[in-house]
């Protein structure tokens, strides 16, 4: 028992000295993790660091070490300022870093604003920053603005109608198709129409004016007066862009839209007519169907009337008013009356009496 106790403090220094040599190892170990994180990291800050030196456009590398931290690629960042600097403009790094968080495309904001100034077209960063937050391709934009492009309208995407309709004054339909040269406002460009709305405008124009013509051919003599008209009404008020000229590509003369419903609302009253005719047509038939009716009636009262003559001479003979030589004499007449309406009427037909 005594010499177990006597090595005892000689086992607890050891299992300390092993403790402690585990620390040290693990210390280590983590400081050369901790070394190698910060040496990739430092290597590519450097490398973006002697780059943006190297270009006269200065990042820090401190700079470009905490925007790993703030979620910031600084290899959009770094170039995007290289490339600006390069071009002229100056952008300050906070700038761009402030545009990368708020979700915008900040190589495309730096072209367009190169593009812009290459071009001599007054464009801020802000407002550059604002056309593109709000959903537009502002490098497009300023494209745009330099070099204008067509619209067709209608528009030939879609599959859907290829020409505007509009009818003269005389009825006579024309299909009209215009293409219309824009170029881009910045200054409306945030919050201004698209070009669905350039198109719906130029061909309710078109419509109307066409509309306002007495004879078509009035619009076909002169298709400028289409343009010049529409031109004049201010149609790109409101709107991204700014119209330089409508032209008219095409004009064709449709259908005679006058005549078709002429003839639609002669056939319509045609129909009108039929169904009044027929009213009448049957309100005829009733009648004489009425009418037969009512004759059958009265020469059912008159045999009614007949059936009682009998019953009268009967009745006056019981009574003493009428004697035999009065009916033979009544009796007399008749046949006389007979005969003679016999001679009269060879055919042998009574009218007089129903058949």
């Amino acid at each position: 028992m005594v010499p177990f106790l006597s090595s005892l403090p000689s086992l607890c220094t050891a299992s300390f000295l092993d403790d402690q040599g585990l620390l040290i190892k693990f210390a280590i170990g983590g400081g050369i993790l901790v070394v190698l994180f910060f040496g990739i990291l430092l290597f590519n800050a450097w490398q973006l660091y002697l780059q943006s030196y190297l270009s006269n456009a200065h990042v820090s590398l401190v700079a470009i070490v905490f925007m790993r931290f703030r979620k910031v690629d600084p290899n959009v960042i770094v170039p995007a300022r290289i490339t600006a600097k390069k071009a002229g403009i100056d952008i300050k790094t906070e700038s761009l870093e402030a545009h990368y968080m708020a979700g915008g495309h900040v190589l495309r904001v730096v072209h367009a604003l190169i593009a812009a100034s290459k071009a001599d077209i007054p464009l801020t960063f802000d407002r550059a920053c604002a056309i593109d937050l709000a959903g537009r391709d502002v490098l497009e934009a300023v494209q745009t603005s330099v070099n204008p492009k067509v619209i067709d309208v209608p528009a030939s995407a879609g599959g859907g109608q290829t020409t505007v309709d509009g009818v003269a004054g005389n009825g006579i339909q024309l299909k009209v198709k215009a293409r219309v040269t824009v170029r881009t406002n910045l200054a409306r460009l945030v919050g201004g129409a698209a070009e669905n709305t350039i198109i719906a405008r130029v061909g309710q124009g078109i419509v109307s004016t066409i509309g306002a013509a007495k004879n078509h051919m009035e619009v076909l003599e002169n298709p400028k007066s289409i343009s010049k008209t529409v031109l004049d009404s201010g149609l790109d008020a409101s709107t991204a862009f700014d119209i330089l000229s409508i032209d008219i590509a095409d004009v064709i003369v449709g259908e005679n839209i006058g005549a078709r419903l002429q003839t639609d609302q002669a056939e319509a009253q045609k129909k009108i007519a039929q169904a009044e005719a027929e009213k009448r047509r049957a309100m005829a038939v009733a009648r004489e169907q009425e009418m037969v009716a009512l004759v059958a009636e009265n020469r059912a009262k008159v045999v009614l009337a007949e059936a009682e003559i009998p019953l009268a001479i009967a009745e006056a003979f019981r009574s003493g008013r009428l004697g035999v030589m009065d009916y033979y004499s009544l009796k007399n007449l008749q046949s006389d009356t007979e005969m003679r309406t016999s001679i009269a009427n060879p055919g042998g037909v009574n009218k007089d009496k129903p058949q």
